[in-house]
């Protein structure tokens, strides 16, 4: 199970006219905390931006789930109640829950997002699907442990 963080990052942009701007770009890391979620977005986003920056804002996101696509560009969350049915009264339940889905457009993410839940048994109902201004996400990814040489 992931833990996301949305981290804000501030930082002086150069804009395509070549002048520059102090922006604020909202990203998504998966950490155990609020200082691993830190530690990771600065060495995710040291790479990309040249000259200083600080972490403007931490906060948790919930998303139950994610559904990335190499070929999306943009981010959507997508709201759905989960309906289940109370046994002992007979009534509909309705659980809200986020998921978070890569895609370029708004039709290829709720066609990622009805792929990635195709093979789900719990009955759901779409209640909405908007762009989200996050910039990259960042899951987890476990380091590769150190090969041992076996020829000793």
């Amino acid at each position: 199970m992931h833990n996301w963080f949305t981290c804000k990052v501030s930082f002086e942009k150069v804009l395509e006219n070549g002048m520059q701007k102090k922006v604020t770009e909202p990203y998504l890391v998966d950490a155990l905390s609020y200082t691993e979620a830190e530690a990771r977005i600065t060495e995710e986003i040291k790479p990309f931006i040249s000259g200083e920056f600080t972490i403007a804002d931490i906060k948790r996101a919930h998303f139950s789930e994610t559904f990335f696509n190499d070929n999306g560009d943009r981010f959507y969350k997508v709201r759905l109640y989960f309906i289940t049915l109370d046994e002992k009264s007979g009534a509909e339940k309705r659980t809200l829950a986020k998921m978070l889905v890569q895609a370029s457009d708004l039709k290829e993410a709720l066609d990622n997002f009805e792929e990635g839940m195709k093979d789900t048994l719990a009955d759901y109902t779409v209640i909405g699907i908007e762009e989200t201004a996050l910039m990259d996400v960042f899951p987890y990814t476990a380091p590769e442990e150190e090969k041992k040489d076996d020829s000793n």
